[in-house]
């Protein structure tokens, strides 16, 4: 989706995507690692807050990260009518810098965006800024045979080809793996999409 596009639809009232987490918010919990204080995470693409929300609800420090000012209005909304607080960024995720050491860095629907000659360095950079035993939950749509471009892909979205996410962790515990093709009706037209989904912790 443009820029402009998001912009519009995140300005409205109601939620675009919903205000319930997705599944794998549900499962980067339950795979979180065990801190002596409270997890810090940053969502890299927060959009209007619904993951970040749930993660703030389980009593972590939470970043949502988006480049859409109106989607972090909402994402900061939302905390406020869940009681619960998180503090947004305003950034691409071309160049975003992560603001301190985090336990979990987790993107659902972003990463496409980080244009290919920008990748390792970006990975490598959540990477680093990931403390000891922390993780990474990471979703990347890819380039499938059967599954035609989608037709609300625009020219700032980048697939990944199959297994190239893995590729960013190689060094890292790759603690669970889903590939995946399921139906989306966004933009008002059906199409599919083939994607991959990635858990790591990070072995330091």
């Amino acid at each position: 989706m443009r820029y402009d596009d998001r912009q519009e639809v995140y300005g409205r009232e109601d939620y675009y995507w919903g205000t319930e987490p997705n599944t794998m918010a549900k499962n980067t919990v339950d795979v979180a690692p065990v801190v002596e204080n409270t997890i810090t995470a940053i969502d890299i693409g927060a959009g209007e807050g619904r993951d970040a929300v749930f993660f703030a609800e389980h009593g972590w420090n939470v970043y949502a990260m988006d480049i859409v000012p109106n989607g972090l209005r909402k994402a900061e909304k939302l905390a406020e009518d869940r009681g619960v607080t998180l503090e947004t960024v305003e950034a691409d995720a071309n160049d975003v810098t992560l603001p301190e050491p985090v336990d979990v860095v987790y993107s659902a629907g972003t990463v496409q965006y980080i244009r290919p000659e920008n990748r390792k360095r970006q990975f490598e950079h959540f990477k680093s800024k990931t403390t000891a035993g922390g993780i990474h939950a990471m979703f990347a749509f890819v380039d499938h045979p059967d599954i035609p471009t989608p037709p609300d892909w625009t020219t700032n979205e980048h697939f990944y080809a199959p297994g190239e996410l893995t590729d960013y962790y190689t060094e890292w515990e790759i603690l669970r793996t889903e590939r995946l093709v399921f139906d989306d009706d966004s933009g008002d037209e059906p199409h599919q999409h083939a994607a991959e989904i990635l858990y790591a912790q990070n072995p330091d």
